[in-house]
């Protein structure tokens, strides 16, 4: 029902149903005292519902015998306009029956000509209560707006809203939950909602080996006051497929000494489902890597083995036949001096190129580090570099595994293509 809007404006506007002004100088005399007084008169249905229609008033001052205007019918207007207006009716001495019934009717009070001196106490009264009322209606749709709002918001979260609360006695049960309960869990509000322990409704449709997780993550958040997240599997009522599920909630402690949780549950599958394919994924990626590798070891070891025993034996030979070369030329004439000097020349070159195949060899696939060991091998290889560079390079290693034992040999290799 409307009411009269509020204004800074302190006038008291009364309408007055009447016909002639027999009553207007008691009125003006009563309503003198009040001060600031809009007064003014009608006396048929027409004007009524204009005047009705055209301002807001505070009160509405009716005779019960205007001719053509009964109470009944100024009240259906009122009523027809959603108007909450105070009606005070001003009766003669006569006939108390349309009183009576317009009293039954919503009518708040009713003063005879010799009883105007309660003009100003009924209107106060009255536009107070008139207050009140519309106060009280403007609360009321302020929180039925709100509430719907909350409802249209629960309603298209991707999930269920829910509040938690556990007693002193430690019991849970669910305080609220939003209709996305049903698609969710399967469950729809009223069985959630219907018990003592209806938290142990919801426990019915988790996984038996994740509830003691939600369990401890319950306890944890109630015992720290922490944010309660958890997530598991649940098996919907009359669905075969699990779901995967993540509750995330605050607590908030009550006077009363019980703690409530208000949050939120939410559907993770697919994110899950997506987590294990790029798992997977990462894991066959690991595997594609590891056999790369393996791959190109074995080529190196290949490599490796042809040059120590294809290239190594023929730069052996061609030093051998150098050295002997050289040897049999003899040292006397400028000539053949001149030729041994070459030959000695050429096993020099033949010296360095076993070196440079040994070298590379033992770097394609170092034999010491299957012989001897990473350490063995990492020592190698800083002389090594040490040589070429001429920088001095130290290498100190402690236990590479706990109780001094032996990494396998893929780790090993690994590492040893680090240092490299």
């Amino acid at each position: 029902m409307a009411s009269p809007a509020k204004t800074p404006d302190p006038k008291l506007r009364l309408l007055l149903v009447d016909q002639g002004d027999s009553r207007l100088p008691g009125l003006q005399a009563q309503l003198g005292a009040a001060g600031n007084v809009e007064l003014q008169q009608v006396d048929d249905g027409m004007l009524l519902r204009e005047m009705l229609l055209r301002q807001t008033w505070d009160a509405l001052l009716c005779a019960h015998n205007v001719p053509g205007l009964s109470l009944q019918t100024v009240q259906r207007q009122l009523t027809d306009l959603d108007l909450d207006v105070p009606l005070l009716i001003l009766a003669d001495s006569g006939d108390e029956k349309p009183v009576i019934r317009a009293l039954k009717n919503g009518a708040r009070d009713c003063l005879t000509d010799r009883q105007l001196e309660r003009l100003l106490p009924a209107l106060e009264r009255e536009v107070n209560e008139a207050r009140l009322r519309a106060d009280h209606r403007a609360a009321l749709e302020m929180l039925k707006g709100s509430e719907n709002r909350f409802r249209a918001l629960a309603a298209n979260l991707p999930g269920m809203a829910f509040q938690l609360a556990r007693g002193k006695d430690g019991q849970l049960r669910f305080l609220y939950v939003s209709e996305g309960g049903h698609k969710l869990l399967g469950l729809k509000p009223h069985e959630l909602l219907g018990s003592a322990n209806s938290f142990g409704r919801l426990l019915d449709v988790i996984d038996p080996e994740d509830r003691p997780a939600l369990e401890a993550a319950l306890a944890e958040s109630a015992a720290a006051l922490t944010v309660f997240n958890w997530e598991g599997r649940i098996r919907p009522r009359n669905q075969q497929k699990a779901k995967w599920v993540n509750l995330r909630s605050s607590p908030l402690p009550q006077e009363d000494g019980s703690l409530h949780w208000h949050g939120i549950a939410t559907d993770i599958t697919r994110s899950k489902e997506t987590e294990t394919a790029l798992r997977k994924s990462r894991e066959q990626l690991a595997e594609l890597s590891s056999y790369l590798e393996a791959a190109k070891e074995e080529e190196r070891e290949r490599i490796a083995r042809d040059i120590h025993d294809e290239l190594g034996s023929i730069l052996v030979a061609a030093k051998i036949e150098t050295a002997l070369l050289a040897g049999k030329l003899p040292d006397a004439a400028e000539e053949e001096n001149t030729l041994r000097k070459k030959a000695l020349s050429i096993e020099a070159l033949v010296d360095q190129a076993m070196g440079t195949a040994s070298r590379v060899a033992r770097e394609l696939r170092p034999g010491i580090l299957k012989e001897f060991g990473l350490q063995a091998a990492i020592e190698c290889q800083a002389e090594d570099f040490a040589q070429r560079t001429g920088i001095t390079c130290r290498f100190q290693c402690e236990a590479l595994v706990d109780g001094g034992g032996e990494l396998d040999e893929a780790t090993s290799l690994a590492l040893f293509r680090i240092v490299q």
